[in-house]
C-alpha cells in the first residue's frame, strides 16, 4: 500500500488499520517518490490526498495513471463536489473519500478494492 503523507497522524492512523493485517504501508511526500516506489516495489493501492500540497495531489494520480494505469488509486479530497468526482472519474479513481477521514468508510472502501481487484477480503 502506497500513501501521500500528510502533516497530521495520517500515517500513525493509516498504521492502525494495516498492521494488524500484515499490509505493508510505505508513504511518499511528492509525485516522484511515488512513481520511484510504484518502479521498485509492487503495490496493490495507492492513496492520494487530492488537497496535498506536498505530493502534487491530483497530478499525482496523473503522473501514476501515465505509467501504472491498472493500480488502483483511492483520492482523499477535502471538498467531494461534482467537478472533484468528475475528475476522479476521468482519472479512474477507485472511490473518492471526503476529509477528515472517516477510518470505518476508509477501510470499507479498501475491503470493497481489494474484493473486486484481488479477490481478497484482507481488510473485511
Amino acid at each position: 500500500m502506497l500513501a501521500s503523507s500528510a502533516d497530521w497522524a495520517w500515517p500513525v492512523a493509516l498504521s492502525q488499520i494495516f498492521r494488524p493485517r500484515g499490509v505493508n504501508l510505505l508513504m511518499a511526500e511528492k509525485a516522484d517518490e511515488f512513481v520511484n516506489i510504484i518502479s521498485r516495489r509492487r503495490i496493490h493501492t495507492a492513496i492520494v490526498d487530492r488537497d496535498s500540497e506536498k505530493s502534487g495531489g491530483i497530478a499525482t494520480v496523473r503522473i501514476i495513471r501515465l505509467t501504472y494505469p491498472l493500480l488502483p488509486c483511492i483520492m482523499l479530497a477535502g471538498e467531494v463536489s461534482q467537478a472533484v468526482l468528475s475528475e476522479a472519474l476521468q482519472l479512474d479513481v477507485f472511490s473518492v473519500i471526503g476529509k477528515p477521514v472517516d477510518m470505518s468508510i476508509l477501510q470499507k472502501q479498501l475491503h470493497r478494492l481489494f474484493v473486486k481487484m484481488y479477490d481478497s477480503n484482507i481488510f473485511g
